[in-house]
């Protein structure tokens, strides 16, 4: 995203737009207003109620917002609301240029309007401000504070209350604000109800990728999250072929080592769809922690131990680099290896990845631990996409991710919000198309999609989702509250990962509001009567 600026002093817009004035002026009295177009027609806000003019950032689309608003943007680490001027005012919609920019207001809280281009600050006796159900203007006059004639040419400016604007159609977002996220609403306390501490005992659960067209797996608890792969990663002189080098993971060094070398296999350009998984074993009273690079993740699933075989003594004795055992899946046509972490960590490439940078983490680890609990509070989501933004759902709602299969059972009389029933090891699960849940666009089946299977209050229910990006672990704090923008806005998605070095925004979606009551009710009875028939 391209740094917000302020615009330059020679227009009269420099940094004194950040300073507020006093608004309660007598009627003699002169105040200063900044003016904007859209298209021929003149517009101005009071200079108080002007924070900033940056140019138009790129901002993430909020579904089930009123469709004004453009997004939300990163500025300098606060999450923007970017409203389009024009929609507010009912005026046709236009693409923007080099000129176009977003005028900033104090709205309790910061809000961003967009314009066509900003002209100028004007001084203006107070007057002059003449009624706006006195003149012909060109807008709604409830939304308008006043007209200004101007002296130059006679055109009229109108004079708009930011404020009252917004909250027209954005009412909650104009709220007084209520002193932002407590992030102690953490995974424990967010647990599903009706589950307990530990998970239930529904067989192993795996997460599985591919190296070289070859599909592999970790068990879950083996797995500490799975990042992507950075643009930079620092070489580490003499250290063996199948190291990598190292990152820096939210201050903790981590080595990366490649499980294409590790196996043996030719090496791969680093793409858009490699993946880090973060592998961790305790080794007495510390966690050892190593970044196996693969091709891809596929998905996380469930298997019982029935499905899962020894490794054939040949491939044993050939030392078959930590495979435990085989996973039979789709009736045995489809193979998975299940790789041992502990296995992995004793081959000798580990075993020195973790030796030259293990003391490095640990002593990185115990700098961030003086900085107190608050600091080391971390929370994990699984982050998928969904036409082109990016949405994250707690780690503790979600069962497994699953393929989306060719067909799904169709079941009259059921919801119409529910896309089909899938088999899922013997047990029917309903599936809810997520574009459909948020209004959006539906689009062709594809194999990135991914159906989310999430725990609502004990009903199981898959979400098809574009594609899954990674299982991200931030600290709480990175966590804060989103913007108000609309009630089933903030009910469902009430809270953003503000990554504010990246700039990059994630949506949290509250999982148990993704189905009202009534909905998950019915979502249990189909699933109940397929089950039966």
């Amino acid at each position: 995203m391209e740094p917000a600026a302020r615009m330059p002093t020679g227009e009269g817009l420099g940094d004194s737009l950040g300073e507020a004035q006093d608004p309660s002026c007598d009627d003699g009295a002169v105040r200063q207003y900044v003016t904007c177009l859209l298209g021929e027609e003149r517009f101005a806000f009071p200079m108080e109620s002007v924070l900033e003019i940056v140019r138009l950032p790129e901002t993430v689309r909020v579904p089930l917002a009123p469709p004004s608003l453009k997004g939300l943007a990163n500025l300098r680490g606060t999450v923007l609301p970017v409203v389009d001027l024009r929609g507010l005012l009912g005026l046709p919609g236009v693409e923007p240029t080099d000129a176009t920019r977003v005028v900033v207001i104090d709205c309790s809280r910061p809000a961003g309007l967009v314009v066509d281009r900003v002209e100028r600050v004007l001084s203006v006796e107070g007057d002059r401000v003449e009624p706006a159900t006195d003149v012909s203007v060109t807008v709604d006059s409830a939304l308008l504070a006043g007209v200004i004639r101007s002296e130059e040419d006679g055109a009229l400016i109108q004079l708009l209350d930011g404020r009252a604007l917004v909250g027209r159609e954005f009412e909650a977002f104009c709220g007084p604000c209520d002193g932002g996220l407590q992030p102690a609403a953490t995974a424990a306390s967010a647990r599903p109800a009706g589950t307990a501490e530990e998970p239930e005992d529904d067989g192993w659960q795996l997460v599985s990728f591919e190296v070289d067209a070859e599909e592999y797996a970790f068990d879950i608890a083996e797995v500490r999250e799975i990042v992507r792969v950075p643009d930079e990663i620092s070489r580490v002189p003499g250290a063996g072929e199948h190291v990598l080098g190292i990152i820096d993971l939210r201050g903790r060094v981590l080595p990366l080592v490649s499980l294409r070398r590790l196996f043996g296999l030719a090496d791969a350009p680093v793409e858009e769809h490699n993946r880090i998984l973060v592998v961790g074993l305790a080794e007495g009273d510390r966690q050892v922690t190593v970044g196996m690079v693969v091709d891809r993740v596929h998905e996380v699933f469930q298997v019982g131990a029935d499905a899962l075989d020894e490794v054939p003594e040949l491939l044993a004795k050939q030392g078959v680099e930590g495979v435990q055992a085989l996973c039979r899946l789709e009736g045995g046509r489809r193979l998975v290896s299940l790789l041992s972490a502990e296995a992995l960590f004793q081959h000798p490439a580990v075993k020195e990845a973790v030796e030259t940078h293990g003391e490095d983490a640990m002593q990185t680890e115990e700098r961030g631990s003086a900085s107190g609990a608050e600091e080391k509070e971390e929370l994990q989501f699984v982050v998928f996409q969904l036409a082109g933004q990016e949405y994250g759902v707690g780690i503790e709602w979600v069962q497994e991710i699953i393929w989306v299969p060719d067909q799904m059972s169709h079941v009259p009389k059921a919801p119409e919000f529910i896309e089909g029933m899938v088999n899922l090891r013997g047990t029917v699960l309903p599936v809810v198309d997520m574009r459909a849940r948020f209004g959006l666009e539906r689009m062709e089946r594809n194999d990135r999609q991914r159906i989310l299977v999430l725990n609502l209050d004990g009903t199981r229910t898959g979400f098809v989702v574009d594609a899954m990006s990674e299982v991200l672990r931030v600290p709480a704090r990175a966590v804060e509250e989103a913007p108000r923008l609309s009630e089933d806005q903030a009910r469902i998605m009430g809270r953003v990962v503000n990554l504010k070095e990246q700039g990059r925004m994630i949506q949290v979606i509250e999982a148990r509001e993704l189905l009202e009551a009534d909905e998950r009710e019915a979502v249990a009875r189909a699933a109940s009567e397929e089950a039966a028939a």
